[in-house]
């Protein structure tokens, strides 16, 4: 059996809505990848797309973010879908910083926002190539 390509999916609260809209839109996209989510995003995804399989990790400010970027270090992950909020202070900013960090040095696909979500998946490939 092949080995499926994984991917995370982390979003902010105000924006945890449009991630889980984005699952339902894509799903059969996103069925094609071991799935990876913080522990609020992760729920709410299972939720609204029970078929999906996804690994739910600890919160964002709890670790999740730091488990996800460990999982890019060792090449587990090989994209990040992360719905960052703008226009809310996180208490957990370095965190979030450091997985955008390990992100763009480990030279995976990562879309910040619904758009280029949408564009990167449209492009499965794209997550074969790092």
């Amino acid at each position: 059996m092949a080995i499926r390509p994984a991917l995370a999916l982390v979003a902010h609260d105000k924006k945890k809505d449009d991630l889980v809209a984005f699952a339902v839109a894509h799903r059969a996209r996103l069925g094609a990848f071991d799935l990876f989510a913080t522990g609020t995003t992760g729920g709410r995804v299972i939720d609204a797309v029970p078929e999906l399989s996804v690994t739910r990790l600890k919160s964002g400010p709890l670790g999740g973010d730091q488990q996800i970027g460990a999982l890019i270090a060792e090449g587990r992950i090989k994209g990040l879908i992360f719905f960052v909020d703008p226009l809310t202070p996180m208490p957990h900013d370095v965190d979030v910083k450091a997985l955008m960090r390990l992100g763009v040095l480990y030279d995976i696909p990562m879309a910040l926002n619904a758009a280029t979500a949408d564009l990167l998946i449209a492009h499965p490939d794209a997550f074969l190539q790092t």
